[in-house]
């Protein structure tokens, strides 16, 4: 074991752009040849043998701490658990927004094995100390990575059956409060799109991601319980709900204009940032301020390993220049490897630093170093390389790799200074499908603030992306959350895409993932305008305008996109949260006929029974087994959660986002639990916990609801399943009606194949409803318990 490296003193080199003294080549002048393969040089004898991977962290310095939680010890405990390979980085990639590769590929690992002396033990209030002494008038700043993160803040106890936001919600507010004990304030980065170049990528690992959530059902259904975390996958939307928990916890949060790494780096270079937090080896190509790991992270101690990209360059015999140059030439985001194979085999043949001890990435990281330690760093260089590549059409691809390292106010002597630093602002305003401006600034600026959903990528360029969710394709009784929520996304884009005079909409192209969806291309699908007296009000009406008038067009538009807006006045008489939940949940039942009067009550107790329950209540539940179709079910409400985040943000925010967020009305295993006993034919008592005052409020939500059905010709019957768990290993049958776009204002539900079952008889129970409400049992009719 090596002793614990030192602290690394916060290194101002590390902010500099590159190097003058490595630009002196005369790039007017002809190309020079790029110098032969051969063998010189001994720079490799630098570099230590094979060694097993020290362990990060462990016997590192420590600094003064406050007490942690017992919260935050389990928290931290579990953080500093490895990732597991395979299934723990295929769930950070179910998100709706994915980096390809989270960096260079093999990079991080050559470090920590090839480079040791470049992965240093630090303190982070150590470090922070000494910033605040170096820069008395900026207090130091971690700018974190947040997509890289959320698998590492993911530590509740379960995770298969939606979500246990409470905890993860507390799990967020003590990482932050250790941070604010060493006086380090956060700033969040999130991925804000899949840029059109990583598309390919994307889609191939969503098909993968297919396969594994098909074990973790296979699993369930045969041991009916929760895999172990060799199968972890984020719950469904986890991203999405990161960024709006950490706005609620009064942190900076930014969601970028593109892809996340890039602006991290920008950021942390302009403010003069302490470092970045994340799990991504771009950030040892950047010439930016130092990188911290995640995944190393001790939260209790705040003692972490830093990545030294001069250290780096150092057992390579590179310089900082080289970096960019390096990381494209090894395969990117933008230059693919499978066109760099020949190139590789040529540097591995004659590498002095070829060592049988290696695997063969390694060997070709080590060979790549050693053939561009040798170029002149100049334009022609570059360009002399690009001809003897086989990049194909495009022989720009390598300066775009090369261009994509180069941060605002940087310069690169292998790219021309008057094509570098354009990406910082891919998306422009003449191209977008929303050609009002004032709008489309909102959007934008709402969008970089984190405070909508979805709404400027689709005003932008129309399109939209959804990764993949935790549902079961064996079970042909439940559609895709993608098609169960289309219609109401439909009139989604409607209210925003507003019809030029002739009527017409433009088409908004969709990446969802579902059980028969080939991604092949696009879905393009047609806004669908909602059924509102009088029209769809604009977006200036709905943005804009103010009053008590405009209050009810943007509740009454929202209540159109879920065919609700007859119920506005029963809606409104309900708190926030609880009035939204009824509206996703109205209109789940509405669109899904295989949804039972067992699954309502499941739904209805969850939400009345979560409110008194605290995160470390939730956390000490525990539940004998796990149900596939309720594990199923959880995920396709959390996703109708988002969607009624796209609806509020579209209609100009007719209830606080804060109360559409899953802490508010969801938690999986109290789901799982009341799904079981629903199921099971428990009583109202023992549903909702013998707490006598929900009797009269769980009667008069559910029987709004059946109300609602029953006006559209939906009629929920009673479909008792007992212990008698979905079990089937059938692919379901892909019904083609749910890939035809929503052609009207409401799509008769999906009508499984179950018929022949009776309604139980039991009569309701319970107390009047006295909070307000007196005269909902003569308005509703009440169907049998």
């Amino acid at each position: 074991m090596a002793p614990p490296a030192p602290l690394w003193p916060y290194k101002a080199e590390g902010h500099q752009a590159a190097s003058g003294d490595n630009r002196g080549s005369d790039q007017s002048a002809p190309p020079p040849h790029p110098p032969p393969l051969s063998c010189e040089g001994a720079r490799c004898s630098r570099l230590p043998q094979p060694r097993e991977r020290r362990g990060g962290g462990e016997g590192a310095t420590q600094g003064t701490a406050t007490t942690p939680t017992p919260r935050a010890q389990a928290s931290a405990a579990r953080m500093r658990e490895p990732a597991h390979a395979g299934s723990g980085s295929a769930g950070s990639d179910c998100c709706e927004f994915w980096r390809s590769a989270m960096g260079i590929k093999g990079l991080q690992g050559f470090v920590a094995r090839v480079c040791p002396d470049a992965c240093r033990t630090v303190d982070l209030r150590e470090m922070a100390e000494k910033h605040r002494i170096d820069h008395p008038d900026s207090p130091p700043v971690i700018v974190v990575d947040a997509m890289s993160c959320v698998k590492h803040w993911y530590t509740p106890e379960s995770w298969v059956c939606g979500g246990q936001w409470r905890e993860y919600l507390a799990i967020l507010e003590d990482f932050i409060k250790a941070f604010m004990a060493a006086g380090i304030k956060l700033v969040f980065y999130f991925d804000g799109v899949v840029e059109e170049k990583k598309l390919d990528e994307w889609i191939k690992r969503r098909f993968q991601n297919n396969k594994e959530i098909a074990r973790i059902f296979q699993f369930i259904k045969t041991h009916r319980k929760q895999p172990g975390r060799e199968m972890f996958t984020i719950p469904s939307a986890l991203p999405t709900f990161t960024r709006f928990a950490l706005k609620s916890l009064g942190q900076k949060t930014v969601c970028t204009l593109q892809e996340a790494d890039f602006e991290v780096a920008a950021y942390g270079l302009q403010h003069n940032c302490m470092g970045i937090l994340g799990q991504d080896s771009d950030y040892l190509i950047y010439n930016t301020c130092p990188y911290f790991s995640i995944e190393k992270l001790h939260l209790d101690r705040l003692v972490t390993v830093m990545y030294s990209r001069e250290d780096l360059c150092r057992a390579l015999g590179l310089s900082l220049t080289h970096l960019p140059l390096f990381a494209s030439l090894l395969g990117n985001d933008v230059v693919p490897e499978s066109l760099l194979e020949g190139f590789w085999q040529k540097c591995l043949v004659t590498s002095p630093c070829r060592n049988s001890g290696y695997n063969r990435r390694t060997n070709i990281l080590l060979a790549v170093a050693n053939y561009i330690s040798k170029l002149p760093c100049s334009y022609s260089s570059l360009k002399h390389l690009e001809e003897m590549l086989p990049l194909g059409s495009d022989k720009t691809l390598l300066s775009q790799g090369v261009e994509s390292y180069i941060l605002p106010g940087q310069h690169s002597p292998w790219i021309l200074p008057n094509i570098t630093n354009c990406q910082m602002f891919p998306l422009q305003q003449q191209t977008a499908m929303c050609q009002d401006k004032e709008i489309f600034q909102l959007a934008k600026e709402q969008h970089i603030q984190s405070e909508n959903y979805t709404i400027f990528n689709i005003l932008s360029n129309g399109e939209i992306k959804c990764s993949n969710s935790l549902e079961d394709e064996c079970d042909r009784e439940i559609p895709g959350q993608a098609l169960i929520y289309r219609p109401a996304r439909q009139h989604i884009y409607s209210v925003l895409l507003e019809s030029g005079k002739d009527g017409d909409y433009p088409v908004v192209k969709e990446w969802f993932v579902y059980f028969g969806n080939p991604l092949r291309q696009p879905e393009l699908i047609k806004p669908v305008q909602p059924s509102i007296p009088g029209g769809t009000p604009s977006l200036k009406t709905l943005w804009f305008a103010k009053g008590p008038d405009v209050e009810k067009q943007r509740y009454r538009t929202f209540l159109a996109c879920f065919h609700l807006q007859d119920e506005m006045e029963e809606l409104q008489a309900l708190e926030a949260p609880v009035a939204a939940f009824c509206c996703l949940l109205a209109y789940l039942m509405m669109q899904v006929s295989s949804l039972s009067l067992e699954d309502l009550n499941a739904f209805v107790a969850l939400i009345l029974c979560l409110k008194g329950k605290s995160a470390a209540q939730l956390a000490g539940l525990q539940l004998a087994q796990v149900d596939s179709r309720a594990v199923h079910l959880g995920a396709v409400i959390v996703r109708g959660l988002t969607t009624l985040l796209m609806a509020n943000s579209a209609c100009g925010f007719p209830f606080r986002m804060d109360d559409l967020m899953p802490w508010e009305v969801f938690d999986g295993k109290l789901f799982q639990e009341k799904y079981q006993r629903s199921h099971r034919g428990c009583s109202m008592e023992e549903l909702l916990e013998g707490n006598e005052s929900l009797y009269t409020p769980f009667q008069n939500l559910k029987s709004f609801i059946c109300k609602v059905c029953m006006a559209k010709k939906r009629i929920i019957q009673s479909r008792p399943r007992g212990n008698g768990f979905f079990t089937g290993t059938r692919q379901r049958e892909y019904n083609p009606r749910f890939q035809q776009t929503h052609r009207s204002s409401f799509v008769p539900p999906y009508h499984n194949q179950m018929r022949g079952f009776s309604r139980r008889n039991h009569q309701p129970q319970g107390r009047e409803y006295g909070s307000g409400h007196p005269d909902y049992r003569r308005r509703f009719h009440l169907p049998p318990w």
